[in-house]
């Protein structure tokens, strides 16, 4: 007989977002945080800064979540397909239920090494000058030859030869192959370059060109890759050998996106193959162009001038006139201008012989007249001299004393007694002793 039946267990009941938080908290519980790795798929960018993709296996896929704050810490550009590890925490997006990966960081799978490798190499080259923009050359308007390095297996190799063959048939390429990717990269890269480096302004001794051509600019491209596959561009010492380069470097390595060391030290960056040969190669029909319509301006210049010219021609022929009538007028002329020379002679001959007629008429005259006043003069000098005459004075009785020197004493004061003194008189002198002062 069997006992009273027990009740089944009836389950719970849950409200669908109260269930979704119970899931949510069990895996937060249980799993967070989480590091993933796989591809990127259906990565985009919001208008609000927020970024949503899913990142999935051979096996299966999660979405994810990777708001502003976290997204604007990114250092790369992601991309579909790429290989990343993703950071974050596990949730429910109650909205729709679906199970999301909310990312707090994320980067290339297996590449945080090497990209912080990446930055000490950067930074300590940039501190030594090697990114410094005084040191970039410009590119030369039209090469002489264009140096390539790049691998024979690239499809970077058919892109620039295909966009130099169509811009440029002209101008001659020189190849240097190179592996770009493995661990020999960097060390053949460096071969490439000093092959190259040697073709840098080549010529012969005597002025001749070179068989090879000279190369006045060198591209180094590959296509794009991971970090891994453009590892070989981030090596000290091809930095080192770019540098040293004697001709400017464009350097198209990779996409747009992609930034290496060389693209730091090169004198140029492009962001891709077929750009990096568009910067070193005008389009021949731009060269023709420009050709053309310096053409234009130089025979429309040379017509001017012509024009001109024989504006002027015709302008000297009608001032000229006939020749006979012009040798006609010249004679004219001088024979005006002879008579006139002759009349001004002959003018100027008369009035010299007028002047010398007068000149000798009354010089004589002038002269006399000179002279009987130069006599007077004479006369009137001689009277006064005869009247300061010191002998006239001593004829009237006065006498002139002197010491036995010839001094004139002309004071009593400076006599002694006995001192012997002369008197000048008119007729003669004689000599004195002075016996007694007597003073006034």
């Amino acid at each position: 007989m069997s006992g009273p039946e027990t009740p089944a267990l009836e389950p719970r009941i849950w409200q669908v977002g109260a269930l979704c938080r119970a899931v949510a908290d069990a895996l937060d519980a249980r799993f967070n945080p989480v590091a993933v790795r796989g591809e990127i798929s259906g990565f985009s960018r919001a208008a609000s800064g927020h970024c949503y993709f899913s990142i999935k296996d051979d096996t299966g896929q999660i979405r994810c979540a990777m708001f502003r704050r976290a997204a604007s810490l990114l250092d790369f550009v992601p991309r579909d397909g790429e290989l990343v590890e993703v950071r974050g925490r596990l949730g429910v997006y109650e909205a729709r239920g679906d199970l999301q990966l909310i990312v707090e960081s994320l980067q290339r799978a297996g590449q945080g090494a090497l990209f912080e490798q990446f930055l000490r190499l950067k930074a300590r080259l940039e501190a030594e000058g090697l990114f410094e923009a005084g040191r970039k050359r410009p590119l030369p308007v039209m090469p002489r030859a264009i140096g390539l390095v790049t691998s024979l297996g690239a499809a970077a190799l058919h892109d620039v030869v295909t966009a130099l063959q169509r811009r440029v048939p002209h101008i001659p390429v020189v190849l240097s192959p190179a592996a770009v990717q493995g661990a020999g990269a960097p060390a053949d890269l460096v071969r490439a370059l000093t092959a190259l480096y040697r073709l840098g302004g080549a010529s012969g001794s005597d002025g001749v060109a070179a068989p090879t051509p000279a190369v006045d600019v060198i591209l180094m491209v590959r296509g794009g890759g991971s970090i891994d596959d453009l590892w070989a561009f981030n090596d000290e010492q091809l930095a080192r050998t770019l540098v040293q380069s004697p001709v400017p470097v464009v350097c198209g390595v990779g996409h747009e996106t992609d930034f290496t060391i060389a693209d730091f030290v090169a004198d140029l960056r492009a962001p891709t193959p077929t750009a990096a040969a568009e910067l070193v190669a005008q389009p021949r029909e731009t060269w023709l162009g420009a050709l053309t319509l310096i053409g234009e301006r130089m025979a429309s210049a040379s017509q001017r001038v012509l024009d001109k010219q024989s504006q002027r021609l015709d302008f000297a022929v009608t001032r000229l006139g006939r020749p006979s009538t012009r040798v006609a007028r010249q004679r004219l002329e001088l024979s005006r201008h002879a008579q006139q020379l002759r009349h001004a002679v002959l003018t100027r001959l008369e009035q010299s012989n007028a002047s010398w007629r007068w000149v000798s008429a009354e010089f004589p005259q002038k002269v006399q007249r000179r002279l009987q006043s130069e006599r007077e003069r004479l006369d009137r000098a001689g009277l006064r001299l005869q009247a300061v005459d010191p002998h006239r004075v001593l004829r009237r009785g006065y006498a002139w004393l002197s010491d036995t020197e010839g001094h004139a004493i002309t004071s009593a004061q400076g006599l002694l007694v006995g001192q012997p003194v002369r008197a000048t008189l008119s007729d003669g002198a004689v000599d004195l002793t002075v016996t007694q002062q007597r003073l006034l």
